[in-house]
């Protein structure tokens, strides 16, 4: 075996521009490894490009883009739609995974980067503009006042640790906390939580924003502004362990805050209720006798193996995917039946990279496309951990009138306590 002289090429080297050109153009990244196929309806992994049908909006075609403009070649005065090509993109990861494969590069990062670029550079999209300006004012994604953040805890008995102190703190994330529908999920959090007779406690109207969603939309000030907020606001309420319901939290959490020197144990809920299982503090007794299907957030899965400066080139695209169905497994009566698309082949919900807030059509078209195959499988439900999946289901379900039930897994949970 021959090996290189220069340490450029025996090593590891992160480099956009080296990325951008090495991709081969070989359009794996649209399609499901062919070995893992089972289902012509289903072999597809990127929405932008099965949504849009121009190859700039897929991976390879971002790569071009990105290549042209970091050597000059392409000035965003040629084109008013160049913002547009790397917006229109969930960051779901699916196309990096898929390169992985066979160029075992970093596609997403590079998308990642050109937007951190394109807002840098005075690209900035308008249609995620309302949102941003809501995160600068109000602490919070959801255009909604910060005086409001804390009202889906009003009436629980629990911790305020703004004045109080715990080991394990519970953050709703911006979604659970404003959404009408999902605020229910938080409060069931608490009440298993307590059930178990964990000492914890929540920041209340002083929670913020995670500052993920931010990140990914480019702004990087707004991201450690507040991120170094929450580090801040943990460590004097002598916080050891972060719990979420929230996959983007989760994320962000977990793989973002260790650069700014955030040193918590972070746990999504379903970690936290499969430890306490385990430890004997919650039993599940009830029956809940129905067919239900898993779908996996990107954020819990393929994107904790791809975030900047964690992938380790030649590893599997691990993510958390054997917890949640260990815990749904143990709940009475239920029956899970798996998508075409799973674990690292996971078809993305639709709402990732600010996709929920700027482009309707494509966020509708993209959840869609994920009930279609849930139903295919006969499941009742659809059962996922992460809110904005749910409140993108729940849209689209009304939308096209389909009757599958869409659900938490803490609902779940909470229906076997």
């Amino acid at each position: 075996m021959i090996l290189p002289v220069d340490d450029y090429y025996r090593k590891y080297n992160w480099d956009l521009k080296k990325v951008a050109w090495n991709c081969s153009r070989c359009s794996n990244c649209k399609w499901v490894d062919a070995w893992e196929v089972r289902d012509a309806r289903f072999a597809r992994i990127c929405p932008s490009s099965q949504f849009y049908l121009f190859d700039a909006y897929s991976c390879q075609g971002r790569m071009d883009t990105a290549l042209a403009l970091t050597t000059g070649k392409l000035k965003y005065e040629d084109s008013p739609a160049i913002p547009d090509i790397f917006n229109k993109c969930n960051l779901c990861g699916g196309c990096d995974a898929m390169c992985k494969r066979v160029q075992d590069m970093e596609p997403l990062r590079v998308i990642g980067e050109m937007r951190t670029r394109l807002v840098g550079d005075g690209q900035i999209s308008p249609l995620h503009m309302p949102v941003i300006e809501s995160l600068k004012k109000e602490d919070n994604m959801m255009m909604a006042k910060k005086a409001d953040r804390g009202a889906w805890a009003e009436g629980l008995e629990v911790k305020d640790l703004t004045r109080e102190s715990a080991e394990v703190v519970f953050h709703a994330g911006c979604r659970l906390s404003y959404d009408p529908e999902l605020r229910h999920l938080p409060r069931l959090a608490i009440s298993i939580l307590k059930k178990a007779g964990v000492d914890f406690g929540i920041m209340g109207k002083d929670e913020t924003c995670c500052g993920g969603r931010a990140q990914e939309m480019g702004y990087l000030g707004e991201f450690t502004k507040y991120a170094e907020n929450n580090i801040e606001a943990w460590k004097n309420a002598g916080v050891k362990t972060v719990v979420t319901a929230c996959a983007d939290g989760y994320y962000t959490f977990k793989r973002l805050y260790p650069a700014l020197r955030a040193n918590f144990e972070v746990c999504h809920i379903v970690e936290y209720l499969s430890r306490l299982l385990e430890t004997g503090r919650l039993k599940l007794t009830k029956a809940v006798p129905m067919t239900i299907t898993y779908h996996d957030p990107c954020h819990l899965g393929r994107r904790l193996a791809q975030a900047p400066g964690h992938y380790v080139p030649g590893a599997p695209i691990s993510g958390l995917y054997e917890e949640p169905r260990r815990l749904i497994k143990q709940i009475p009566g239920v029956r899970l039946t798996e998508m075409w698309r799973i674990k690292e082949y996971a078809w993305c919900c639709g709402a990732g990279g600010g996709v929920v807030d700027a482009y309707p059509d494509f966020n509708e078209f993209t959840a869609g496309e994920r009930l279609a195959e849930a139903r295919a499988t006969g499941a009742a439900a659809i059962v996922t951990a992460c809110p904005w999946c749910e409140h993108n289901f729940l849209d689209a379900a009304k939308a096209s009138g389909d009757k599958i039930e869409v659900l938490d897994i803490l609902e779940m949970v909470a229906r076997a306590l």
